[in-house]
């Protein structure tokens, strides 16, 4: 009965928590840390049982090889769709003043974009085939922007060529010696087509050890927030309680959101660009409201600050992600 009692105390300490800590940022941090704790959950045991489910949730597993197989099918289609809107909308551009050769040069501008995503979805041989067609048309017509095109194509062309590094080999070994590359480019070669080659092993373990990645990076969040707030005077440990509540805020949002933007279907894709532009601006509301809120500085003072502290953050991810990166490739190969 005892274990019962405490379930449901936990579970309507979580409600008496969860709708401030999303509406009101960083009042759940002010009350806590002024003795008002009886209403809310331990932030460590609500930071863990989010987390939890956040991981969960949002890091599902996805099916690469049945995204590749509808890839070019749905660059076709979008194609298609692409083209229709540009003739749709070319007859009141040319009612508001714009010459047909803007209009048509900008269409031609939107389907080369277009082909490019069409050719980086075809297989190797049907590249093969399309430039040697494109090539052909070339040397009959002498078009410029033919040729700029096939500039364009042959490095998507090359990089497909290349998907191993007996190939990339295969393929020096082909061109004259003054046109093949040096050591320093041939070394960066092998590493770029090996992070391709074990790239599903590298992010499934990325995916893996984020929990710990997230876990580790709040001390050092909650450092340097306290290096940019150093003149409130307040404790390091009020600071990480303070981290650790943004950090369970963002995880419950993404609890919603992610699972949202994947259901979406193709066809609608641009309403899971919203959500995702939607998110981040959430995000950004909620560090300025917390901030502002929490350590009480003028609203000049909470941006520039709130903008060193995305930086820093931003740059310990990109070298922890390289790092790891990196241990995964050397452990896989």
């Amino acid at each position: 009965s005892h274990s019962i009692a405490h379930y449901f105390h936990f579970d309507n300490k979580f409600f008496q928590t969860l709708k401030p800590l999303i509406t009101k940022p960083g009042i759940v941090t002010l009350d806590y840390l002024a003795g008002k704790r009886a209403r809310y959950i331990n932030p460590i045991s609500m930071y863990i049982f989010v987390s939890i489910v956040f991981f969960l949730v949002v890091y599902v597993p996805k099916n690469k090889v049945k995204e590749q197989k509808h890839t070019y099918t749905e660059v076709i289609k979008q194609r298609q769709k692409q083209q229709d809107a540009v003739a749709k909308i070319k007859k009141p551009l040319e009612k508001i003043g714009l010459s047909e050769e803007l209009t048509v040069s900008a269409q031609q501008a939107i389907n080369q974009d277009m082909d490019r995503e069409l050719f980086k979805a075809m297989s190797f041989k049907q590249q093969d085939s399309t430039l040697q067609v494109l090539r052909s048309n070339y040397q009959t017509t002498k078009s410029d922007s033919l040729q700029n095109f096939i500039k364009i194509l042959e490095p998507i062309h090359i990089a497909k060529n290349d998907s191993t590094y007996t190939s990339y080999l295969a393929r020096q070994k082909k061109l004259p010696a003054d046109q093949q590359d040096n050591l320093i480019k041939r070394y960066y070669e092998k590493r770029r087509i090996g992070f391709g080659e074990h790239a599903e092993v590298i992010q499934e373990k990325l995916e893996y050890n984020r929990p710990k990645q997230y876990f580790l990076f709040m001390p050092l969040m909650a450092l340097f927030i306290m290096l940019n707030f150093r003149r409130n005077h307040i404790k390091y440990l009020d600071h990480l309680i303070f981290t650790i509540h943004g950090m369970t805020a963002f995880f419950i949002v993404s609890i919603v959101v992610q699972p949202l933007r994947r259901i979406i279907p193709q066809s609608i894709s641009f309403l899971s660009t919203l959500i995702e532009i939607g998110l981040i601006v959430w995000i950004l509301w909620y560090l300025f409201k917390s901030l502002r809120v929490f350590y009480q500085r003028k609203t000049s003072t909470t941006i520039w600050r709130m903008l060193w502290i995305i930086i820093l953050y931003g740059i310990l991810l990109k070298i922890s992600e390289t790092i790891m990166v990196n241990l995964i490739f050397y452990v896989a190969t």
